[in-house]
């Protein structure tokens, strides 16, 4: 049986007969659009990599135009909360002269986010999150915990999750694959 983060693949590739026993209501089609901005934000998660950030990337639309864009910043920044959800909040607020996002602003981000960032997304009224890869570890909207869904806050975030996350994962693997690399590499010439 098909797990539910190849299943938007699944409904454009497989036989009407392979997508028998899934139900309908499961499968996740992405716009034209969500996939841009997911390509966006794919290529600001490899801009942070060239500069030695762990590879994240997230871009904040509303009525298709982006209101805010960064990628993850800790190292270069020297600031624990510059991840990219939170530079691209950032940017916005500032833009917008307001803390809080208009209606119907959404959020492309190529991980899961953390507590943190889902905190931040709720407090600045973000009304949809699209992320691509999960981050089993620490993620905060459905990998350890589902904070978007939580009755105590006064906003709720839609979220959709998948798009793109094979590309986000290897993107992922691959620079911690050569930071490994590296790190041996130096211990072995030092």
């Amino acid at each position: 049986m098909l797990n539910t983060m190849n299943r938007s693949l699944a409904s454009y590739f497989l036989a009407p007969s392979e997508l028998e026993g899934i139900p309908f209501a499961s499968l996740m089609f992405w716009t034209l659009q969500d996939s841009k901005w997911m390509q966006e934000a794919l290529r600001l998660a490899s801009q942070g990599a060239k500069l030695g950030e762990v590879p994240v990337g997230a871009i904040l639309v509303h009525d298709q135009q982006i209101i805010g864009q960064g990628f993850n910043q800790p190292i270069g920044c020297h600031d624990a909360t510059a991840h990219a959800e939170i530079v691209a909040l950032r940017e916005a607020c500032e833009r917008l002269q307001n803390y809080r996002l208009p209606l119907q602003t959404t959020l492309y981000v190529t991980l899961e986010p953390c507590t943190m960032c889902i905190g931040a997304l709720i407090h600045a009224r973000v009304d949809r999150l699209v992320y691509a890869a999960s981050e089993p570890r620490a993620g905060m909207v459905g990998s350890q915990m589902d904070l978007s869904m939580q009755p105590f806050y006064n906003h709720n975030i839609q979220v959709h999750r998948g798009l793109c996350g094979e590309h986000s994962s290897q993107l992922l693997k691959t620079f911690f694959r050569e930071r490994r690399r590296l790190a041996k590499q130096n211990k072995n010439s030092a």
